[in-house]
């Protein structure tokens, strides 16, 4: 693996670096490396089996070195966790498996000293049951004025037996729950797009809109730099909640415009937070994870007056094709142009089956594979689609563990799962706990240092060989998957011509491989499972595989990407 010699180190923190935003005249979002740490898999502090902030935190110095920018964190307020976090109990609060708001407190101002910025999950298109708001609503009956702020509705039939209308949970089964009155009499139903135990809210009630523009002051008075909006395309329903007219939703969404997805009316919610943003120094940014047909639609979260980014989910679920990866490729950057935002890049979040075994196995099993496929290959391509990744004009994310290579863990027994749709019929495939099996730190033994004590508990078990693919076990080794991101991300910060832009110059390359030009940088990717002779680009700064420089002309080995300079 050959890389760079030039000083790749990060910059000293100063006190001013983030108030003014470093790069403050290009955005700083537009170019970043996010990294996403999934609090209950990253680090225990304890001993409980949970990851929780102080974990993260006494793991920030680990992330500054591998090259990040910024670190998303999935939801870790209080909840009951039938969701995993995604159901909020108290938006203003630490749950306590995770520690406190002074733990909070601490983790932001550690990751500023260290030159790192801090994004946080926000989840506005549903509480938890346990919300105050809706509890009450329960409690007072029907007459309560705190109904408005969710979806309740009678039922249809004789006796309202059934629900509102014909919409279908993600998870599986009704989107609609019915509940009792006070006096134990059956009454109204109630709208979740999820699990139950997450009621929608009512986005057309003023006092839900006052309240998450409170709640964003909260955080961005913590110090937060910006927020990833859980199912941001979610908080609008068409009025009157019109069926949709039977067939399987499921395969509707991403495809179609639905009356519970991706309505226009988002937009002004969007602006109306941008302004908030726009308020506090040091460029906060709000991220949008929208699930919308096209492209296209998506870039409409992004307009200059809404939010930063959007999550590029189109690309996530490419296949590792090269003419499959060059139109997705240029079609994102096509729709970005237009409203000025960089495009974003992901290949796997704690939603999806790893890319390292999505890659593993055919093309068209979808982002929750249950097979571990063959996992050679699939690691091969994944080093290979990253460096890809990292060498695409805008923002990359990266899901925690996937510098290490890890796969997916596909044989966790029945038992030990707890994805809500897991335990639902006929909804998502329920499989993402392989995903998010904690991830390991040092040593032979499980937990593998994710908790303080050798042999002690981890909330879902962790392979035997993974002890191989620690950090610990990685770091130093010049052939390792964590060594191949840490050059990576050093490169990208060295080299000019990557990083932020708005597209790529194609050249002409051998059916199954890309070869695109950005200023003095090219990149090579042979999706093939040949080895490929081409003209040399340059001098060869990094290769996912053993790329082999013969006199005038280099061998791009199967499944592999390689950076070149000019």
């Amino acid at each position: 693996m050959t890389q760079n010699l030039a000083d790749t180190s990060r910059p000293a923190a100063d006190a001013t670096a983030h108030e003014a935003g470093t790069g403050a005249s290009r955005g700083w979002w537009r170019d970043a490396v996010i990294y996403q740490v999934y609090p209950r898999s990253f680090a225990d502090s304890n001993g409980d089996g949970m990851g929780d902030l102080p974990g993260i935190r006494s793991r920030l110095p680990y992330l500054r070195d591998l090259g990040v920018d910024a670190v998303w964190l999935s939801p870790f307020y209080a909840s009951p966790q039938a969701d995993a976090g995604y159901d909020v109990a108290d938006y203003r609060a630490v749950d306590p498996m995770f520690g406190t708001l002074l733990d909070a407190d601490g983790l932001i101002r550690d990751a500023h000293a260290l030159g790192l910025r801090i994004i946080v999950d926000l989840v506005p298109n549903h509480s938890s049951d346990q919300h105050e708001w809706f509890q009450r609503a329960l409690r007072e009956g029907p007459a309560s004025p705190l109904r408005d702020r969710y979806h309740f509705r009678p039922g249809k039939g004789e006796n309202g037996e059934l629900p509102p209308n014909d919409w279908e949970s993600i998870f599986g089964g009704p989107a609609w729950t019915r509940t009792a009155n006070p006096d134990g009499t059956l009454g109204d139903w109630y709208l979740h797009l999820f699990a139950p135990e997450q009621p929608d809210f009512n986005w057309e009630n003023p006092a839900v809109a006052d309240e998450f523009r409170s709640i964003l002051r909260f955080w961005l008075d913590m110090g937060v730099d910006g927020f990833r909006i859980d199912v941001a395309h979610g908080l609008v329903k068409a009025p009157g909640l019109p069926d949709l007219g039977g067939g399987d939703q499921l395969k509707l969404l991403g495809n179609d415009v639905m009356p519970f997805f991706d309505q226009d009316g988002v937009h002004e919610i969007y602006r109306s937070w941008r302004r908030i943003l726009d308020e506090y120094p040091g460029q906060r940014i709000g991220v949008a994870e929208a699930w919308t047909p096209t492209v296209q639609r998506t870039a409409n979260y992004v307009r200059p007056d809404e939010l930063h980014q959007a999550f590029n989910f189109q690309y996530l679920g490419t296949s590792w094709d090269a003419a499959e990866l060059r139109g997705v490729i240029d079609l994102s950057l096509d729709s970005m142009r237009p409203v000025d935002a960089p495009t974003t890049w992901v290949l796997s979040n704690h939603d999806v089956t790893r890319h390292a075994t999505r890659f593993a196995n055919e093309p068209g099993l979808g982002t929750q594979i249950r097979t571990p496929g063959d996992r050679a290959l699939g690691l091969r391509r994944a080093r290979a689609a990253t460096l890809l990744m990292l060498a695409l004009p805008g923002s990359a994310y990266v899901y925690q563990g996937e510098e290490l290579g890890l796969p997916d863990v596909t044989d966790l027994p029945d038992e030990v799962r707890q994805d809500p749709s897991f335990f639902r019929q006929a909804g998502q495939d329920g499989y993402r706990d392989g995903c998010r099996v904690p991830i390991p730190w040092s040593g032979t033994e499980a937990p593998y240092g994710f908790g303080p004590v050798a042999g002690g508990p981890s909330w879902l078990p962790q392979p035997a060989e993974w002890a191989q693919l620690s950090v610990e076990a990685q770091t130093g080794d010049p052939t390792s998957t964590l060594e191949l991101y840490r050059s990576a991300l050093a490169v990208r910060r060295a080299q000019a011509d990557l990083g932020a832009g708005t597209g790529v110059e194609w050249l002409d390359s051998p059916e199954g491989t890309l070869v695109f030009r950005r200023g003095s940088f090219v990149c090579t990717v042979n999706t093939t499972a040949e080895p490929v002779r081409i003209p040399a680009p340059g001098r060869l700064l990094l290769s996912s595989a053993d790329a082999v420089v013969d006199g005038g002309e280099t061998v791009l080995a199967p499944d592999s990407t390689d950076w070149w300079a000019v």
